[in-house]
């Protein structure tokens, strides 16, 4: 078949399914299709926080210039060439807060012994002391395992003190014929600190301590750009990436100002950044992040120096305190999204990392353990590493990362027209523009068109109240947070009453009626923490709403049912519902269908799929929390 004909066919094709997806949407939406417009599927297609819209269908139309291979540039493809496809990407695991030196040299090489092949190491205040640091790391190959440190303000101290142990090893003869193959990242990261509000060294200090490093033998880098950070405050891939972008080129600025040439200056930084579990978004979020580094490398030209190391960790943003064991599978959709994504090293967060040590009843031991088996069955079972960049050609994925990559350009460019990364941190404009884009993705989750399982959608309010201390710092913008607040008010009325708080469901008609709208309300109350008390089918005027409503002695109630039922019943099952006592009546439906009814008649509020259930549930747990603090427990003893 002639290339024309391939075009003509792919051309038919996308006509038949442009065909289909109005007969569906047509049917759907009870109107003609003719009614939809010449492109349909348009009403399919859905936006991401960084303005980049998703089509429901990929297709030849879409196709974009094949990417250079691996090793090439723009590093689309990946870094390194030559990677090892027998062992993927570099399993990273962390250790070193409060532990002793020689348990944490255990657990190291425990680990090591156990599939992880990179080591990030805290050291510094509170964790690991720098003079431990050959304690730490004794009988650690770091050729092949490379070494990644965070030590905060003692970064300098931790660097020199891995220095002195290199050079001991080196004379002791441990067997390195080639230096180079030492992989060490010393992780100063001052920059990207000041936005956290988190003290690091200075900027002039870490720029003394990456020309120190650039001399050394091994492979060192001395500077990190955390875009962990501004992805833990709210921001969207792109600005994720564009304000790293910006930090990197500010460093670069700093390097070579200082006298390093700029290929020793882009050989001293690496990037690490946040995967999700929107694993295509993360897959084309890396691949994105490389191109748009590599352009800074060709704009100072120094095109070959522009492919940096990645470490990827998992987002803490989308780890839920709430049912955390679903954090299991967000790992390990975000850790495959990585993988795939190209990142050089990948390190899973612990299931239970949102909440205080312990508070599971589980082991830190079997907590690390899940973690690192959740790469280790990906990359040995799965065999995800065996092929560079695997998403390749995907018509989806090559799009998005050139869109994402376009759009964090975007961001640097406004970030650069500021004046550069400090002085567009110093004026707000970086600060202002992520809390947006975390504001609009709050407001998503509350009103439940983001879905956070486990939390917003699917609660388990048998799960056992969390214990004390198991509220977030701040410095993690989670996207679970919210909604966790109204459960730990929830967990609070548990203990000073015994029950939860407690909403009555007023079911109007048979099952096949209400059963919709009652499955709703229950996953609705459910996630501010308030059970609901399900009777079965009810009837007004028999007195079976009053009796079923008294006797669960709750003071909210919800009435379910169909929309032609409430036209029917709606009013007198408010009005029984009054008579019993219920001080708040809601309706599960929208309000234009009892717009006749007024008085005492008339519902207090309106519950449907987009409303803002934070603030609904929260106004709910305010009236129960009033009724139980002034009349005793308003929820029901079974």
């Amino acid at each position: 078949m002639s290339l024309a004909s391939e075009t003509e066919e792919a051309a038919r094709a996308y006509t038949d399914w442009q065909r289909s997806v109005a007969g569906v949407l047509a049917k759907s939406r009870r109107v003609d299709a003719a009614d939809l417009g010449p492109e349909p599927e348009k009403l399919l297609e859905t936006t991401t926080y960084d303005g980049v819209t998703v089509a429901p269908l990929y297709s030849p139309r879409d196709e974009r210039p094949e990417q250079p291979l691996p090793g090439a540039f723009p590093y689309v493809r990946g870094v390194d060439a030559t990677r090892d496809v027998n062992s993927g990407w570099l399993v990273s695991a962390r250790f070193g807060a409060g532990a002793d030196p020689a348990d944490v040299n255990r657990s190291i090489l425990d680990a090591l012994e156990n599939g992880v092949s990179a080591v990030w190491l805290t050291v510094g205040e509170n964790t690991l002391p720098v003079r431990s640091l050959e304690t730490a790391l004794d009988g650690v190959l770091l050729d092949l395992a490379p070494l990644t440190l965070d030590a905060g303000t003692e970064v300098t101290a931790a660097a020199h003190a891995l220095f002195a142990l290199l050079d001991a090893r080196a004379s002791a003869g441990d067997g390195v014929t080639d230096r180079t193959t030492v992989r060490v990242h010393l992780g100063a990261a001052p920059l990207t600190s000041a936005f956290a509000g988190v003290t690091d060294i200075e900027l002039g200090d870490a720029v003394a301590l990456a020309t120190e490093a650039s001399s050394r033998p091994e492979q060192v880098r001395a500077i990190t750009v955390d875009g962990t950070v501004f992805h833990n405050a709210g921001a969207s891939d792109s600005e994720e990436l564009g304000a790293s972008v910006a930090a990197g080129l500010e460093y670069l600025r700093a390097l070579t100002a200082s006298g390093l040439p700029i290929g020793k200056a882009f050989g001293q930084i690496d990037f690490r950044f946040a995967a999700t579990d929107d694993q295509f978004q993360t897959i084309a979020k890396f691949r994105a992040a490389r191109l748009v580094w590599a352009r800074i490398a060709q704009v100072c030209g120094a095109s070959d120096f522009g492919g940096a190391p990645q470490h990827a960790v998992t987002s803490a943003a989308m780890m839920s305190q709430r049912d955390p064991w679903v954090n299991m599978l967000r790992t390990t959709l975000a850790a495959f999204g990585a993988g795939v994504g190209g990142a050089d090293a990948v390190t899973v967060l612990p299931f239970d990392a949102a909440l205080p040590a312990g508070a599971l009843g589980v082991s830190q031991t079997f907590a690390d353990r899940i973690a690192r088996n959740t790469q280790l069955l990906l990359l040995e079972e799965s065999h995800l590493g065996r092929v560079l960049d695997p998403a390749a050609g995907s018509w989806y994925v090559e799009d998005l990362t050139q869109r994402i990559a376009g759009k964090a350009w975007e961001f640097f460019q406004q970030i650069e027209s500021a004046g550069g990364y400090l002085a567009g941190l110093g004026a707000g404009q970086i600060t202002e523009r992520i809390n947006s884009t975390r504001a609009q993705r709050e407001s998503d989750i509350a009103h439940r068109k983001t879905a956070v399982t486990g939390v917003n959608e699917y609660p388990n309010l048998e799960e056992a109240p969390l214990p004390p201390g198991a509220a977030d710092t701040g410095r993690v913008a989670r996207y679970a947070a919210a909604f966790e607040r109204l459960r730990d008010r929830s967990d609070t009325y548990l203990a000073l009453h015994g029950v939860r708080p407690t909403a009555f469901l007023a079911p109007l008609g048979p099952v096949a009626e209400h059963n919709v709208r009652t499955t709703f309300s229950t996953n609705l109350l459910a996630s501010g923490g308030i059970a609901a008390v399900n009777p079965g089918p009810l009837a007004v005027g028999d007195g079976s709403i009053a009796a079923a409503a008294a006797q669960s002695g709750a003071g909210i109630a919800v009435i379910c049912g169909t929309d032609k039922r409430y036209t029917a019943d709606a009013a007198a099952a408010v009005e029984e519902l009054r008579a019993a006592g219920v001080g708040t009546v809601l309706l599960a439906g929208p309000e234009k269908v009892v717009a006749d009814v007024d008085g005492a008649a008339r519902p207090d509020g309106f519950v449907t799929a987009r409303i803002d259930a934070v603030s609904v549930l929260s106004d709910l747990l305010d009236i129960i929390e009033s009724a139980g603090n002034t009349s005793g427990d308003t929820g029901s003893k079974k």
